[in-house]
């Protein structure tokens, strides 16, 4: 099993219950096919670098997880067929991204135990 990471745009015409029920498709999709899902981040409402389907703005979200190589194919088919999905890149994150990854939570996890503490 491989270490992946993705991050895909949804369009920002959805309010937030359908932005949240449209990452939770792709995560039971993950995880009906086997992967485990390690992290999840919203980043929420955000400019885009150019304009895409004459949309300046999306919902952006991040995945990371556990699979192996052909639930990728699976996820990327759905997330061409969804029409909520403007743009997605998945990638394979070597060891030292792994890594690096690791120690983003770790430091985000105690940041906010310092904000739960105060």
């Amino acid at each position: 099993m491989n270490n992946y990471e993705t991050v895909f745009i949804l369009t920002p015409v959805l309010s937030d219950v359908q932005m949240k029920e449209a990452v939770e498709k792709f995560k039971t999709l993950l995880v009906n096919e086997g992967a485990k899902i390690a992290n999840e981040e919203n980043w929420g409402l955000r400019k885009l670098a150019y304009p895409i389907q004459k949309k300046s703005t999306g919902f952006y979200a991040m995945l990371e997880f556990e699979a192996d190589p052909a639930v990728i194919a699976k996820l990327e088919v759905n997330f061409r067929r969804d029409e909520r999905v403007i743009r997605f890149l998945t990638f394979r994150q070597d060891k030292f991204a792994h890594e690096y990854a690791l120690k983003r939570r770790n430091l985000r996890s105690s940041k906010k135990e310092e904000v739960k503490e105060n």
